[in-house]
């Protein structure tokens, strides 16, 4: 697609089910930067199945990413993360849990 050529088709619109997924992401995101941003971590990685590299995001860039998702049917081309440092990034996975881990303490209490 040409520089500045935004009438390419975008694809099928999401269904009920993906745009649900999508807000639940969302939420969840929202929680994880509440818990992590304050210990230091800038965002998540992401092992990509496509090229077989990491890729970071930082706390926006995802949002952001998830709501154009949301909003246009497709995620477009972002810069990434300049020299990211591994350790400032946590998977989906790890934030799950650690927010799992939160709350079980919450409730313990």
């Amino acid at each position: 697609m040409a520089l500045g050529d935004h009438d390419a088709d975008d694809g099928p619109p999401l269904g009920d089910e993906e745009r649900a997924e999508l807000l639940a992401d969302l939420t969840d995101l929202a929680v994880y930067q509440a818990l992590l941003e304050p210990r230091g971590l800038r965002g998540i990685v992401v092992d990509c199945a496509d090229c077989g590299e990491c890729h970071y995001h930082d706390w926006e860039l995802l949002r952001a990413s998830l709501e154009q998702l949301l909003r246009d049917g497709q995620m477009r081309p972002h810069e990434p993360a300049f020299d990211p440092n591994p350790s400032d990034y946590v998977t989906w996975e790890y934030c799950r849990g650690y927010a799992d881990g939160v709350t079980e303490s919450e409730t313990t209490r």
